[in-house]
């Protein structure tokens, strides 16, 4: 599924109805980002390859982007994330999965746009961004 800017591939056909790909293109507008997004919806197992290939973490996580702003010879950079963990931390947050889901592909336009979360500080800042563009732009 492809709008704009912002492509998914996925396997698992219930995403696509869940994902409001507007919303996204909007949010990539606002964030100025200059390259396309392709999301990749895969598992936790799935993910946690990646995890270890490419960043030799042995853990699960939710997302992974791959900006490739500043490679010339990549014309779109990429966002990995993990259902099952999306469906855990809505849960885990009281949220909805739709809005769960929203929160992770915005987490990683804003990584893309610059935005880091290793420290306590920023990863405040980060969670306060996602909340300000999810009441912008989403309406799950």
């Amino acid at each position: 599924m492809s709008s704009d800017n912002i492509s998914i591939e996925t396997e698992y056909t219930e995403v696509i109805n869940k994902v409001d790909t507007s919303a996204l293109n909007q949010t990539f507008t606002h964030l100025k980002l200059q390259k396309p997004i392709i999301y990749y919806f895969v598992s936790d197992d799935d993910l946690l390859e990646v995890n270890k290939a490419v960043l030799n973490h042995d853990y699960y996580t939710d997302i992974i982007t791959f900006d490739y702003t500043d490679d010339e010879d990549i014309s779109h950079s990429e966002i990995m994330i993990s259902l099952d963990r999306v469906k855990e931390n809505a849960t885990e947050h009281n949220e909805s999965y739709q809005r769960e889901l929203h929160r992770v592909c915005i987490h990683g336009m804003l990584h893309i746009s610059g935005l880091d979360d290793q420290t306590d500080d920023e990863k405040q800042k980060m969670r306060l961004e996602e909340n300000r563009i999810l009441d912008l732009y989403c309406s799950t």
